[in-house]
């Protein structure tokens, strides 16, 4: 592929994922955990390569014939959306200082598992992957549009991961010593999530 193609692809790409979302709240509770960023953010990444393969798939027509599939998917990403962010403003997140290594590793699971969900049922990132791949893709090139929308995607995936990283590890270091922060932090990053949520439902009415 060209690199003024590659290139503007990025610049769009790169604008998403620097647009504080779910993702982002994600990233800042991990951080505050301490132990789960990279685990936090694989989940995320792992959500966002779902979309990219659904795309690549063609799964856009599935959905074009059958609309009803994406109010399902849509209403489903904002029920899960909804159910984390309640769940953070009743009981933000708190400094832990566990360090049992069987917890720990159950922990990392339940982080990456509510990782995928975060990012893979969140139909926004999946119809964001709809708009802005195809225009981006040449049918023409010796290269199939598959592969070409893979390496595209993967060029997204690691915006998406250095920027993620980046947000949880700079609130591991700033949220880490401040609990009464960390609590405030976390009540937002639960308020954002329900208005995602919300805008979501809003969008099917």
């Amino acid at each position: 592929m060209e690199l003024s193609v590659i290139f503007a692809f990025w610049s769009v790409s790169i604008l998403f994922v620097l647009t504080p979302g779910a993702d982002w709240a994600y990233a800042i509770l991990a951080g505050i955990e301490g132990k789960f960023v990279s685990t936090a953010v694989t989940g995320l990444i792992l959500g966002h390569l779902i979309a990219i393969l659904c795309v690549a798939a063609g799964v856009g027509s599935l959905l074009n014939h059958f609309p009803i599939l994406l109010t399902a998917m849509t209403v489903l990403g904002a029920g899960y959306l909804l159910w984390m962010g309640v769940h953070l403003l009743l009981q933000p997140a708190t400094i832990s200082h566990t360090d049992g290594q069987n917890q720990s590793l159950v922990n990392a699971k339940a982080w990456l598992i509510k990782g995928v969900g975060i990012s893979g049922l969140n139909p926004k990132v999946l119809l964001l992957f709809f708009a802005l791949l195809p225009p981006f893709i040449h049918p023409k090139m010796a290269l199939s549009p598959t592969v070409q929308i893979m390496m595209l995607g993967m060029i997204h995936l690691l915006s998406c991961a250095v920027v993620y990283m980046s947000v949880g590890v700079a609130a591991k270091k700033l949220l880490r010593t401040r609990p009464t922060a960390v609590k405030i932090v976390s009540r937002i990053s639960g308020g954002l999530m329900v208005l995602i949520a919300l805008i979501l439902v809003v969008g099917q009415v």
